[in-house]
């Protein structure tokens, strides 16, 4: 079980940590179109060879799979959509920000939920919406800053990426789950690296860019960012379950905005990190029922 935390947690804590190696990518001089097309392309060979290197074991039988790869390849574009708009959100607006428009994901989960598939939320859900908006407002700092200050192209991109990941959660939920999970990862991000390669021309494979630190900028972030995060989670969460999962998930908040303060020197007051608290306290609240059965710390205890 401890092992399945971890797993979990480490996942969470890759994703944290790419807003701020994307800032340090665009201080070298490189470009969106550098950043996600080095991350998607560099992903999914990684994804691809591990998958075929696991498939030569042949520890696990999988059940054979149905024809639908291009079904997940076309879920995938939503993680490339998620990478361009979030990563161009990372451009104009500080990272610590960045991260907490991505975590509008939550609430618009609910709302995709109610509208797709008519499903009434629950009230800890409704509430927790209210709680996650309330802490945005302090985590964002809108409340110290001028509204001159405010970029409002930046925080557009961030509510889009918020948007793309949501849709992308709910495909990723629906679709291969009778795949490996690494074909199934490599088949997404297969996906998103054709069509950041379509929007984004991947001029970084002729111009010589890789020779310099794009090279390092792109592992670091397909390793952080489309590998280390799909494997934790493809071990840990059958382990713990989807709940236990879903709260140490949102480790990745604060990591973030953690890294952003120490490593970017961005300026996080107390002000905002009581809103960076107020939100985890809303990512938790949906789980409470389960909590209260003891159900989460029964899983642990075995």
């Amino acid at each position: 079980m401890l092992k399945g935390i971890l797993l979990v947690l480490f996942g969470a804590c890759s994703f944290g940590i790419l807003s701020t190696f994307v800032k340090l990518a665009y201080a070298d001089g490189y470009s969106l179109s550098d950043v996600t097309g080095t991350q998607a392309f560099f992903g999914a060979i990684l994804l691809w060879l591990f998958y075929f290197i696991s498939k030569k074991t042949g520890k696990k039988v999988y059940p054979k799979s149905k024809p639908h790869w291009f079904k997940l390849l076309a879920a995938g574009t939503f993680t490339g959509l998620v990478s361009m708009f979030y990563y161009q959100c990372v451009k104009l607006v500080p990272a610590s920000l960045a991260i907490i428009l991505l975590m509008q994901f939550v609430w618009i989960s609910v709302l995709l939920e109610l509208f797709i598939y008519k499903k009434k939320p629950s009230k800890m859900q409704i509430l927790a919406v209210f709680v996650i908006l309330g802490g945005t407002v302090l985590a964002s700092g809108f409340t110290t800053t001028k509204a001159s200050e405010i970029n409002i192209e930046g925080i557009i991109f961030g509510m889009l990426a918020a948007l793309c990941y949501a849709i992308f959660l709910m495909l990723n939920g629906k679709l291969g789950n009778d795949y490996p999970p690494l074909k199934k990862s490599a088949l997404m991000i297969t996906g998103a690296c054709i069509l950041i390669f379509i929007c984004l021309p991947p001029t970084f494979l002729f111009n010589g860019a890789l020779g310099g630190s794009l090279l390092k900028w792109g592992i670091i972030l397909a390793v952080f960012g489309t590998f280390i995060p799909p494997l934790c989670f493809a071990a840990g969460i059958p382990k713990i379950g989807l709940t236990l999962s879903s709260i140490l998930s949102s480790a990745e908040l604060p990591v973030a905005v953690l890294m952003s303060s120490l490593i970017l020197h961005e300026e996080v007051n107390l002000l905002r990190w009581l809103g960076v608290i107020i939100i985890l306290s809303a990512l938790i609240l949906p789980n409470l029922e389960n909590i209260k059965k003891g159900n989460i710390f029964k899983k642990v205890k075995d």
